[in-house]
């Protein structure tokens, strides 16, 4: 491999950007699936894969490379899923004091 710097072909750029935003699109989770997907490895993986394909077409490979290592994380287990902020301490009716 070649120490050159990344970026894509020009004379496809202007088509790949778009798909890959599409894409991405396509690949992110809804806020109406994420309490069902958001332990799936797979689905994770796929989210920030393409959201790293569009940073890289955009040329900011140090955000492409932030959504690869999340992906990774997901996909070696080395990550997981938080929890859910609307069923944390923080988000509970305060209990009366009598």
């Amino acid at each position: 491999m070649s120490g050159a710097p990344l970026s894509p072909p020009t004379d496809k750029s202007p088509v790949a950007l778009p798909l890959a935003q599409k894409l991405s699109e396509e690949l992110t989770i809804s806020s109406m699936d994420w309490h069902r997907l958001k332990a799936n490895r797979k689905a994770r993986a796929l989210e920030q894969a393409g959201v790293a394909i569009v940073f890289l077409l955009k040329n900011q490979p140090e955000e492409a490379l932030a959504r690869l290592q999340q992906a990774v994380g997901w996909l070696d287990r080395s990550i997981s899923a938080p929890p859910c902020p609307t069923h944390g301490e923080s988000h509970r009716a305060p209990k009366s004091q009598s």
